[in-house]
């Protein structure tokens, strides 16, 4: 008798870096909504594994034992006892991965082991580096310590890139992150997430936040994920930001520059946003589709 194969699971995303660097507002323009009620949101959790169904909420105790709770009372769970949240939410990129928003890294009153303990069930990260201290010696002692065990590439995000005065320190910003940790992950992007966020249907604001580059090439990770041809690990070959930003400066040669530098990947054509109202059902079909190539299963 056939035995049928096992279904490949979802790509775990693990939201990570200092406290404060952007994760819940990553996790908002990821979504579409916001997870979490927003007295919640600026408290200290444990991690918080974000999944595709009904919005639900689970507290998973480090015994084991799973608890039903409200959203709104997530506030009060006890971190000594709580080994994370797991949250449900309705919402379509759900369906190409799951989200873990981890604790910040060096957070005084957050012990290490709480989002160490969970590491080994992630794939890959999204690490969130605060622009206007890009990329601390903390934050790449924890980075060089979990790098290893990850099997998919990684993404370091240069979140609240607006807060910086002017283009000449975006660029020097940028050219020392890429100095010191381009090479350890396979993208980097300048981003500024709530201008992201509250671009709307605003094409111009939402591309010169930097979202538009960085979601293109997410989805695109996440399509390719499930195909064992395409499928990407940890060990791919890096695109460095140089070649990234020599290949917009060619394809816009005689516009106007955008205020921002943009890491884009020539040939890339996918939804310009990650939000269930914002595209169909099944984003990476006209994603293919308008890229001329055979749409792919997201799981």
């Amino acid at each position: 008798m056939p035995v049928s194969k096992p279904t490949a699971r979802k790509p775990r995303l693990a939201l990570m870096g200092e406290f404060s660097a952007g994760k819940s507002t990553l996790t908002h323009l990821l979504v579409g909504l916001e997870p979490l009620p927003v007295k919640v949101t600026a408290t200290r959790l444990p991690p918080v594994w974000i999944t595709h169904g009904p919005t639900s909420a689970t507290v998973v105790g480090t015994d084991g034992a799973e608890t039903p709770i409200d959203l709104e009372e997530i506030e009060t769970v006890p971190l000594d006892s709580t080994a994370l949240i797991r949250l449900t939410l309705p919402a379509e990129a759900l369906e190409l991965c799951d989200l873990i928003d981890m604790p910040g890294i060096s957070d005084p009153n957050m012990p290490t082991s709480v989002w160490r303990a969970l590491m080994p069930e992630v794939d890959a990260v999204i690490w969130c580096t605060h622009a206007t201290q890009a990329w601390r010696q903390s934050e790449a002692a924890a980075w060089d310590s979990i790098r290893a065990g990850l099997s998919g590439p990684s993404t370091l995000l240069v979140t609240h890139f607006d807060k910086l005065q002017n283009e000449r320190d975006q660029a020097r910003v940028l050219k020392r992150v890429m100095r010191e940790a381009g090479d350890k992950f396979q993208s980097v992007f300048p981003i500024s997430l709530l201008q992201a966020v509250e671009a709307e249907d605003d094409a111009e604001a939402w591309q010169a936040s930097g979202a538009d580059a960085f979601v293109e090439s997410l989805i695109e990770l996440l399509v390719r994920w499930s195909d064992p041809k395409t499928a990407p690990s940890a060990n791919a070959p890096e695109v460095t930001m140089a070649e990234k930003l020599a290949r917009e400066a060619a394809r816009d040669r005689g516009k106007t520059e955008s205020p921002q530098p943009e890491a884009m990947v020539e040939g890339r054509v996918v939804p310009r946003r990650v939000k269930r109202e914002r595209h169909s059902a099944r984003p990476e079909r006209r994603a293919t589709a308008a890229a001329g190539r055979a749409p792919m299963a997201p799981r």
